[in-house]
């Protein structure tokens, strides 16, 4: 059931698609917009912001792979493997042209729809991206307890991140697995911690208009790495959030310049709702 703005209390459904059983929430009319959320998060982490788009879009908002409501049967993760998710989602829905705005994961689920299917969307927004491993990711995963591929202090993460823990304990949770938060952990560790060994030429084969999205203080993605994409992404824009981190750079703020992107770039939509062809 699509929900209008007035009425978004927490509702879903499920499809199938690339081997998942994914679970989504849908809401309004319009040129569908695709929110990807960030790791260990579910497609709720939206609901603060979904009244500025539901005006505007066709919002679906998935949760990603072993998150959330979703499930993983193989046990893998990859954003390589994420990002062939949200495309085989885009094709159980049959939607034309969506417009994709991804966080963290998110981001650089986005950022390989970009670089794989470039005729895919009508504009990306790749939030909180890397694109090589730096000191200042891994001092972040470590002190948060992620020591390696697969290898999770998780005494270390309950010391220094209680309310993450707790978060992680009820957001993901399994009837047959009282502790699949640990599961996960372990899964996407193995992702965080694996070089993606992009080449420039990988960025140029983005070619729907793009916009890179980071906090001046994010701790875990570096600047300089926004504004290299920046710089090698054909139709890119890039906005630097001022004073916000890796967790508060989704706000009010950044919710209207993203919305200003997007209508800038949205596909017109025709009197019975759908969208223009060509």
């Amino acid at each position: 059931m699509v929900q209008e703005a007035s009425n978004l209390s927490q509702q879903g459904q499920y499809v199938q698609a690339n081997g998942l059983n994914v679970y989504y929430e849908e809401y309004g009319h319009g040129q569908p917009l695709i929110l990807l959320h960030g790791g260990t998060d579910t497609s709720q982490m939206w609901q603060p912001f979904l009244a500025s788009f539901v005006s505007h879009f066709r919002v679906i908002a998935p949760d990603s792979r072993a998150h959330g409501r979703t499930n993983n049967p193989n046990g893998e993760l990859s954003y390589h493997l994420m990002a062939d998710d949200v495309v085989a989602f885009i094709q159980a829905l049959h939607l034309t042209q969506p417009l994709v705005f991804g966080y963290s994961d998110g981001g650089q689920i986005a950022l390989e729809i970009g670089m794989r299917y470039p005729r895919l969307t009508a504009a990306l927004v790749v939030g909180a991206a890397w694109y090589e491993v730096s000191e200042t990711y891994i001092n972040f995963l470590k002190t948060y307890g992620f020591e390696g591929p697969g290898v999770v202090d998780f005494e270390k993460l309950q010391r220094v991140a209680p309310e993450w823990v707790n978060f992680l304990k009820t957001e993901h949770t399994r009837t047959d697995n009282s502790d699949y938060w640990q599961t996960l952990l372990k899964q996407i560790s193995g992702m965080w911690w694996t070089s993606l060994h992009y080449t420039a030429e990988d960025f140029y084969k983005i070619t729907a208009p793009t916009l890179i999205l980071v906090g001046d203080r994010d701790g875990l993605i570096e600047l300089r790495q926004a504004v290299d994409m920046y710089h090698l992404i054909p139709n890119a824009e890039l906005v630097v959030l001022p004073n916000t981190t890796h967790v508060s750079a989704v706000n009010d703020l950044s919710i209207n310049i993203v919305l200003d992107f997007l209508l800038r770039h949205a596909t017109p939509v025709s009197k019975n709702g759908a969208e223009d062809a060509g």
